[in-house]
């Protein structure tokens, strides 16, 4: 088992420290929020990517040749409870994503470590870490344009919730979606050496 631990480092050290360090950050935002009450005097904006104007602020000059766009930005002051549960879901999903994916991960290199890299626990961790890339990743992404579509509708009265609206603010998460498709693959390769090493052992 120490080869094996051997192999896992520096990478489980500087996992499971960058998770206690996010994982210490959000805590300590989450307490100053509580203590200062400033769960709702925020100022919340949403940009309206697919729409553009002609119009500029002063001061914004472009070279010769070239031209420029502007882009609507919607900010609410003061705003109410609906609008910044929309504001977070904006936001929080990926939070989450990142947060338990780095849980999974440290959980995986620990137990690899303890228990060895080819092992059937090995490889079923390998796959639930996948399978939550590839789901997660999708459902986040999903869950934010969905809530950005309705923030901007609620704040802008030329937008409106539609498929076409959040499909506009969706952006396919492919690098979480590949390296989540990756995993479920090396999985398969760890069980399949797994077998083929225990079948060898009992040979010998």
């Amino acid at each position: 088992m120490s080869g094996d631990r051997k192999l896992l480092e520096p990478m489980a050290t500087v996992v499971s420290v960058v998770l206690r360090v996010l994982v210490a950050l959000l805590t300590a935002g989450l307490v100053l929020r509580v203590v200062r009450g400033s769960w709702t005097d925020t100022v919340i904006c949403v940009t309206d990517w697919s729409t553009t104007v002609s119009g500029v602020a002063t001061g914004i000059v472009a070279e010769r040749g070239a031209q420029v766009d502007a882009v609507p930005r919607y900010c609410a002051e003061s705003p109410d409870a609906h609008l910044v549960l929309l504001h977070q879901l904006g936001t929080l999903p990926s939070t989450l994503l990142l947060i338990s994916g780095l849980f999974l991960l440290d959980r995986l290199l620990r137990g690899a470590a303890r228990d060895g890299v080819h092992t059937e626990r090995t490889a079923s961790r390998l796959r639930l870490l996948g399978w939550w890339l590839l789901v997660g990743s999708l459902v986040a992404a999903i869950t934010e344009a969905n809530a950005g579509a309705a923030l901007l509708a609620a704040l802008s009265r030329t937008s409106d919730f539609t498929a076409g609206a959040w499909l506009e603010l969706w952006t396919p998460p492919y690098l979480a979606v590949l390296t989540g498709l990756g995993l479920l693959v090396f999985a398969r390769i760890t069980r399949v050496g797994t077998a083929l090493r225990e079948d060898l052992e009992g040979v010998v």
